[in-house]
């Protein structure tokens, strides 16, 4: 029988005198971070700073606890994250600065600085072999492979493309480089189902790379050709007239996004923190944060990313859904799926990033839960 990773977990519950940041800072060191050897290491924190406008991202503060606690282990720290693909305010390294700061994140908040790891225009990377079934070289930002240690500090929630974001999508799709990000995603290419197309032509406002165009009859037309498969126009739709071609996109697009963890991590100490809260049906990526799905649950930490996320899904699965949410709307349409993330999104299965990142030795999604109070 396979042995069970251990995963930690406290809740959001707080009393006078014992706060929030301390009982993150009590559960990482019950989880074992204290056991790495810091001493004179590079420590790249993979964050993500969240897109302007959207306020579902982690406060800064709590990565302060982390910088703090490596910093006293004797380690050299950095919040760091890669380029995006999509318009927004993270596609450069300036802007993606800028968002940063805007939301907070700066040393004199967090104690230590930011570095975008694939540079000033995402083409900072290094090429990292691992000959897996769909990428045989990965393309990661440079920095995260210069640290010595990955830590990584996530928010839990809700993903269009991938079923829900974790501590395996915000290492494997998160430290990708611009080039690494096209390459996940170039499986995934949407269709428009034409009789639901409003022509409000938000898609073409949010596609990077002129892949959207419009008919005779003004409807959206997407040329694969030109696409990359990162699934922003499907989110910026308030039709449903953007869908995922097949169930076997989403499956390849979340295998390759394991892989991608695999290069990252691979040969280096490793620890991973999640946070369920502000569960949005949709990733930070987005410009705004939709009301989240279920409550609060609490945070979790372990030094396996896939045991992690198995436990996160797991307990987000046991909640009752708020009313006031997409994924309500979801179901009083009759859409009632085998678990909470398969209803939010139907054509996601977060699953095949599980399970592939078992096979592939990223980690297992047997795990023992460990509560501390």
């Amino acid at each position: 029988m396979k042995e069970k990773s251990k995963v930690y977990f406290t809740d959001f519950r707080a009393r006078p005198g014992y706060n929030l940041l301390q009982k993150l800072e009590k559960l990482v060191k019950k989880a074992g971070i204290e056991n790495i050897d810091f001493e004179n290491k590079y420590t790249a924190i993979k964050i993500h700073f969240g897109e302007p406008g959207n306020l579902a991202y982690l406060r800064p503060n709590y990565s302060k606890v982390i910088v703090d606690l490596v910093k006293k282990l004797g380690g050299k720290p950095f919040l760091t994250d890669c380029n995006t693909l999509y318009v927004g305010g993270r596609k450069n390294a300036l802007d993606h600065l800028d968002s940063a700061y805007v939301n907070g994140y700066n040393p004199f908040t967090t104690g230590c600085h930011i570095i975008i790891a694939d540079g000033l225009k995402g083409t900072d990377e290094q090429y990292v072999e691992i000959n897996q079934e769909y990428v045989k070289t990965a393309k990661i930002g440079r920095a995260i492979m210069d640290a010595d240690v990955i830590i990584s500090l996530n928010h839990f929630k809700g993903h269009e493309g991938t079923g829900f974001g974790g501590a395996i999508k915000n290492i494997g799709m998160g430290c990708g480089s611009r080039a690494g990000k096209m390459e996940m995603h170039s499986s995934g290419k949407p269709n428009v189902i034409p009789e639901n197309c409003r022509k409000c032509k938000q898609c073409i406002k949010i596609c990077a790379h002129g892949a959207i165009s419009y008919n005779e009859e003004g409807k959206a037309v997407i040329d694969h050709n030109k696409c990359v498969g990162c699934g922003r126009c499907i989110g910026i739709c308030n039709f449903d007239a953007i869908k995922s071609p097949n169930d076997e996109a989403a499956d390849i697009l979340n295998k390759k996004m394991a892989e991608y963890a695999l290069a990252v991590v691979k040969d280096k100490p490793q620890f991973h923190i999640s946070l369920i809260c502000d569960v949005s049906p949709n990733c930070d990526c987005h410009g705004e944060n939709d009301a989240p799905i279920v409550p609060n649950i609490g945070m979790l930490a372990s030094f396996d990313m896939v045991a992690l996320d198995k436990a996160c899904a797991d307990l987000v699965n046991k909640q009752e859904v708020f009313e006031n949410s997409y994924l309500a709307e979801q179901m009083k349409k009759g859409v009632h799926e085998k678990d909470l993330f398969h209803s939010n999104h139907p054509e996601t299965n977060w699953e095949s990033q599980i399970e592939h990142g078992e096979e592939i030795g990223l980690g297992t999604k047997e795990y023992e839960l460990i509560e501390v109070k």
